[in-house]
């Protein structure tokens, strides 16, 4: 068994997670270890870790309609001195904000995310080619990052979706609104969007919906005009949840934003108190968040990528075997014709023909028998890769499958995956095992149950 090198990605998280989050730099290494069974089976390469599947960034979106309500919320959240109103109001982009170190705020194209494994858009051009055919080239069109330099952006990934009232509704943007909505860990929702209905914004109440029992939901309520009567918060969020009550959303916090220019300045900052607050949650929430996809990871394994390569192997074998038993049975067709014309069977009972006549027929079948095989593995590993774009698995399912093309395992009558036995699933019941302990870890850094129970 080849050692494999533990991947930059993986170093790079041990680094950044060394001082301040060792439940996440234990899961790192148990990343490894589930990456170097996936590299025994062939599934990945050596520089290859399958941490890169989730973006280990807490990542917090802002979702929201015609009103200026999120294009004020963000210049005042990130700070005043930033000034790009209306972000968002002309084109139907999804802006990724990140912490830069440059005063002056710089706008990147949608491919800085899309081949960049540590964003949560890594590859996803190649989802988009598989759901419209061409629009993958045009991932600039969809997506950009610009980095700001605020301290509220740091170590946090912020994803600004377009105008939901106003993008055009296609496969695109739909795809792109689900993949936010499901691979955030927290959503800012501001609710001017329910005062519209589109096809675009049913679909996000439909995802919402699906999601709404992970808490990760917070809709913001642009606060009124200061007038003589101004309206109570607790009358504004009663009469907000009554209205999402009629679209299935019972769950989720809800927020009141003054309805000012400027909510940074020193008389307002408390303001921000409790959106602070939900911030620092996000980031516990990356934490489960990696720690469940670390889990997944291990149960796709044994549920998901085995299962099909065995399905593979035993399609191919069905095939081999039948291509050589319909040759065989075409030979044994010409024998009986031939003792039936001019009489055979003595010289196949021969002590001396016979055997030297099952020789010739062992000489003949054994290399009619391999290529079969090499023919019907091409077709079996080209279905394979089309199997493997069809779930969206990064792992090689056709190469797992390669290393089962050697002469005895033609030959025998194996089923199971090389690779695939009793020591390996032990293996990844031990890393289920670690997983779960550090989510129990996780649960013990915010409550006393430990302490309780040994008291």
């Amino acid at each position: 068994m080849t050692e494999k090198t533990v991947s930059k990605y993986l170093l790079n998280l041990e680094k950044h997670f060394a001082n301040d989050n060792p439940i996440l730099l234990k899961a790192a290494k148990i990343f490894h270890e589930l990456d170097q069974v996936e590299y025994d089976l062939g599934l990945i390469d050596m520089d290859e870790t399958t941490a890169t599947k989730n973006s280990w960034w807490p990542i917090v979106s802002l979702i929201g309609g015609n009103s200026t309500a999120k294009s004020r919320f963000i210049n005042s959240y990130f700070g005043s001195e930033l000034l790009f109103s209306g972000i968002q109001a002309s084109h139907h982009k999804f802006t990724a904000l990140l912490h830069g170190l440059q005063s002056a705020s710089t706008i990147l194209p949608g491919t800085a995310l899309d081949v960049d494994h540590r964003y949560p858009f890594y590859q996803i051009s190649h989802k988009i080619e598989q759901q419209q055919a061409g629009e993958g080239e045009r991932i600039n069109a969809y997506l950009e990052l610009r980095t700001l330099n605020s301290d509220r952006l740091k170590n946090r990934l912020f994803i600004d979706a377009p105008n939901m009232s106003a993008a055009v509704s296609n496969p695109v943007i739909s795809l792109l609104t689900q993949h936010v909505v499901e691979n955030s860990d927290l959503v800012f929702v501001f609710t001017d969007i329910f005062d519209s209905s589109t096809p675009l914004i049913d679909e996000l109440i439909t995802h919402i919906t699906r999601q709404q029992d992970l808490n990760k939901f917070v809709y913001l309520i642009d606060g009124p005009a200061p007038t003589f009567y101004p309206t109570r918060h607790d009358d504004l969020i009663a009469s907000w949840q009554r209205k999402l009550a009629e679209f299935g959303l019972d769950t989720g916090q809800f927020i009141v934003v003054p309805n000012q220019q400027s909510l940074s300045s020193p008389t307002n900052r408390m303001d921000f108190a409790e959106i602070d607050q939900r911030m620092a949650n996000a980031d516990h929430n990356r934490s489960y968040r990696i720690l469940h996809a670390l889990e997944l990871n291990i149960r796709e394994l044994d549920s998901v990528l085995i299962p099909e390569v065995k399905q593979g192997i035993a399609i191919w074998k069905d095939r081999s075997n039948m291509s050589s038993l319909i040759v065989l049975g075409f030979i044994a067709s010409l024998v009986v014709l031939a003792e039936v014309q001019i009489g055979v069977l003595d010289l196949l009972i021969d002590p001396i023909i016979g055997p030297i006549m099952l020789a010739v027929l062992v000489a003949i079948m054994i290399p009619l028998h391999l290529m079969f095989n090499k023919l019907y593995a091409k077709f079996t590993i080209e279905q394979l890769n089309a199997r493997q774009k069809e779930l969206r698995l990064m792992e090689s399912l056709s190469g797992l499958f390669e290393k089962n093309l050697t002469f005895s395992r033609i030959m025998l009558p194996l089923s199971e995956p090389v690779g695939w036995n009793k020591k390996t699933r032990t293996r990844l019941a031990q890393m289920s095992d670690k997983t779960k302990a550090l989510v129990q870890s996780l649960n013990d850094s915010f409550s006393a149950y430990r302490d309780q129970v040994q008291s």
